[in-house]
């Protein structure tokens, strides 16, 4: 029985590398884009921003600092408690490109994320929408490389995969984990397959065609859905727009989390969604990293033979995988690939934690606002 689940365990690896070897390569860079258009449509970059006082002043200088210059801001201050509200006005007298909102209250049947950025839009007058989030860092030539990669394949909507900068090891191994569950599962190149259904959204750096953004019904399409960045993506590709993914690992950075329990916390809202609100998805997904993740490196010690002998194909398949995608969509990822079946039982466990506590709460907490499970549901 073992060496039949082994067996079925290396197929399952040999069938992912084959698939991310070729998939892989139709992720471009954006390193590599050449500035060919001469085009300079007007882009208005829509920010939502809670609480985000740490970070959104670097970050929004850091787009008044682009090399395209064809840019206003809209950014949406959320019902902070902190000093965003603040430093939102202080931005908008230093530049007058600059817009603040300010947000009171959450309107019924919204998260407060895609309330935030609706609002935004409604007050942007760019031709391409750039919803992006209050913790990201620019390089000064990012949104010239992207509207150029935007114009020269005309696209209608460009998503970039910044560079995770988390400096403690622990949390850069999960983060590197999370990604490379991401990028087998999820296989963001077939998003670049204009025939193919498979779509993508990144938080980072969503550009949109204004005119697909509001054809497919803007954020009111996606207003309860927790994993908004992703569904916007979904909702252009279904409706025939053309989409790419590129990584900007040069172009732009952010610490998404800092510690394990910010981690596991900022992930509660997307877990289960990822998993359709659905807890027999739950216990899927735990059991197959479990047994394609985890299982390998403890029958590798405890079996002999054949057992063995699978065993240490299966971690040799699942290394050449990691390198073929975590290692391209994040920077330093090797340093944590010795310790992948540690990482592979701390997303067991964030799994299971995001479950526990949507089951005894009766849906999610996101921002110090809860979100009832029923309403959820009925967004899928």
């Amino acid at each position: 029985m073992l060496m039949w689940l082994l067996l079925l365990v290396c197929l399952f690896w040999l069938v992912i590398l084959f698939d991310a070897l070729i998939g892989m390569k139709k992720i471009e860079r954006l390193e590599n884009v050449r500035m060919t258009s001469s085009e300079t449509p007007l882009i208005s970059i829509i920010v939502a921003a809670r609480n985000e006082e740490k970070s959104i002043s670097k970050s929004i200088t850091s787009q008044l600092n682009q090399t395209y210059t064809n840019l206003d801001w809209i950014i949406v201050n959320d019902r902070s408690t902190d000093s965003t509200g603040q430093l939102t006005d202080a931005l908008s007298l230093q530049d007058q490109r600059v817009q603040a909102i300010h947000i009171e209250e959450l309107e019924a049947g919204w998260l407060g994320k895609n309330h935030a950025l609706y609002k935004g839009s409604l007050k942007a007058t760019g031709e391409y929408l750039l919803f992006t989030d209050a913790d990201i860092m620019y390089h000064p030539d990012t949104i010239e490389k992207a509207i150029r990669y935007t114009l020269q394949h005309k696209l209608d909507h460009l998503t970039l995969a910044p560079n995770m900068n988390v400096k403690r090891f622990w949390p850069k191994a999960f983060i590197s984990f999370f990604l490379f569950g991401f990028s087998f599962f999820k296989r963001p190149w077939m998003a670049n397959v204009d025939k193919s259904n498979s779509a993508i959204g990144i938080g980072a750096f969503n550009l949109v065609r204004r005119n697909a953004y509001e054809a497919v019904g803007t954020h009111l399409a996606i207003k309860e859905r927790p994993d908004d960045d992703l569904m916007l993506g979904v909702l252009l590709k279904q409706n025939g727009f053309k989409q790419r993914m590129a990584t900007a690992l040069e172009h732009l950075e952010v610490e998404w989390y800092s510690t394990l329990r910010e981690a596991f916390i900022g992930l509660e809202k997307n877990t289960v969604a990822g998993l359709y609100y659905r807890y027999s998805m739950v216990l899927l997904a735990i059991s197959g990293v479990f047994v394609t993740h985890v299982l390998p490196f403890i029958t590798i010690f405890l079996s002999e033979g054949i057992n063995r002998f699978l065993s240490l194909a299966a971690i040799v398949l699942i290394g050449l995988v990691y390198v073929q995608t975590v290692q391209k969509m994040t920077k330093g990822a090797l340093k944590s690939l010795p310790v992948l079946p540690i990482t592979a039982l701390l997303f067991i466990y964030c799994i299971s934690r995001a479950a526990c506590l949507t089951f005894i709460r009766g849906g999610i907490v996101w921002r110090g606002t809860f979100y009832p499970m029923k309403e959820l549901r009925k967004k899928q």
